[in-house]
C-alpha cells in the first residue's frame, strides 16, 4: 500500500495518537531464547541481541529489566517509506522543547516513543506542529 510522500500533507495530517500504556525497551542476548510470555510491540535484529520495546506491564510480570518508561505515540497518518524529512521535523520539534524521540518507522505508520513523563508535552507539540501546516 503506497502512502503519502508530501511532506506538507503529511505534516497537516499528522494525526498523533497516544497510547494508553507505559512502553519499555529491553534487548535479549543472543542464543539466550525467548522468555515466556513476552509479546514485543517491536523486535530489531541487533549485533547485541535482539532489541525488544514491549509494555512494560509484560515486562515487569516476567521480570525482565528494561529501560525507564516510554510512551509510544503512533503518528496518523501513512507516509510513504521513500517520503522524506516527516521523522526529522517530529524530531526537530521535540528536540526543541528537549524530549527526547526514539522513532521506529514501520509500514504503515511511524512510531514516536518518548519519555513517559513528558508524554503530554510531547503530545502538544507534535498537535502544534500539524497545526502549523494548516
Amino acid at each position: 500500500m503506497p502512502g503519502e510522500s508530501e511532506l506538507a500533507t503529511l505534516l497537516r495530517d499528522l494525526k498523533p495518537m497516544l497510547a494508553e500504556e507505559e512502553h519499555g525497551f529491553v534487548t535479549i542476548p543472543i542464543g539466550s531464547g525467548w522468555p515466556q510470555g513476552l509479546v514485543p510491540v517491536a523486535t530489531f535484529a541487533e549485533t547485541e541481541g535482539a532489541s525488544v520495546i514491549a509494555l512494560s506491564s509484560i515486562l515487569d510480570g516476567i521480570g525482565l529489566e528494561y529501560e525507564e518508561g516510554w510512551a509510544k505515540i503512533t503518528i496518523g497518518a501513512t507516509s510513504a517509506l521513500s517520503a522524506v524529512g516527516l521523522t526529522a521535523k517530529i524530531a526537530a520539534a521535540l528536540a526543541e522543547t528537549g524530549i527526547s524521540a526514539n522513532i521506529v518507522a514501520a509500514y504503515h505508520h511511524d512510531h514516536v516513543f518518548v519519555p513517559w513523563a513528558r508524554r503530554d508535552e510531547a503530545m502538544a507539540v507534535l498537535e502544534n506542529l500539524s497545526k502549523v501546516q494548516e
